[in-house]
């Protein structure tokens, strides 16, 4: 079992001021002063109103607290800890906070992916561009690696002479030159090198059909 290195809690505050058409126990999921903690593995910690702790796995929805344990009722608890994750205040069982590698700020991220957020990742067939050379590379994979802790031929990617200026904790992508093999050699055989990830630009072409938007010649001045 893994453990955030700063589990994210919740604030202790009442969600809703009005729950007159709920059943009680999902009033009081709404109202009562709760602070809910992700343990990671899917479990979470709630602590009421009086202080009493209880453990809540939401996968299997189950609590320790008495009403659920003797009574077998969806408890409050469980109710509550829905009502963080949808609120987007903790993350979902398959999911972990941490903190983005590349933009530094608090992101939930899958648990088998690399810490870096939504906005940020690059994932597989990406086209992005090198700011050094503004060559066209195409990412092959978005690694969790920092820059100053993988080995190349040079020493670290931090430490590659065009790499000197970017973070060293930046996360490692890797990357190949899309025409530099056999056209129909897939991406994954090709020979692929690592990039510092703020060292990369997206490179943006929508798609259009030039039927829908035909080319109008400029009318002279």
């Amino acid at each position: 079992m893994t453990h955030p290195e700063h589990p994210p809690a919740s604030s202790a505050v009442a969600l809703a001021p009005d729950t007159r058409r709920l059943p009680p126990r999902a009033a009081r999921a709404w109202t009562e002063k709760m602070r809910v903690r992700a343990l990671g593995d899917g479990r979470y910690v709630v602590v009421g109103q009086s202080d009493s702790a209880y453990e809540v796995d939401l996968q299997s929805g189950w609590c320790t607290c008495p009403d659920h344990q003797y009574r077998g009722e969806r408890c409050k608890h469980l109710r509550r800890v829905a009502l963080e994750i949808t609120g987007g205040r903790l993350p979902d069982p398959d999911r972990r906070a941490t903190t983005c590698m590349a933009c530094g700020r608090r992101a939930f991220v899958r648990s088998e992916e690399p810490a870096v957020c939504e906005s940020c990742r690059f994932t597989p067939g990406t086209t992005v561009r090198d700011r050094e050379t503004d060559d066209l590379l195409v990412v092959v994979e978005q690694t969790g690696d920092r820059t100053d802790c993988v080995l190349i031929d040079e020493g670290t990617v931090a430490d590659y002479p065009t790499n000197v200026g970017y973070p060293h904790g930046d996360p490692v992508v890797m990357c190949v030159y899309p025409f530099s093999g056999p056209a129909d050699e897939p991406f994954e055989q090709q020979q692929q090198y690592a990039f510092p990830h703020s060292r990369l630009k997206r490179e943006w072409r929508p798609q259009r059909d030039e039927r829908d938007f035909p080319v109008v010649p400029a009318s002279s001045p």
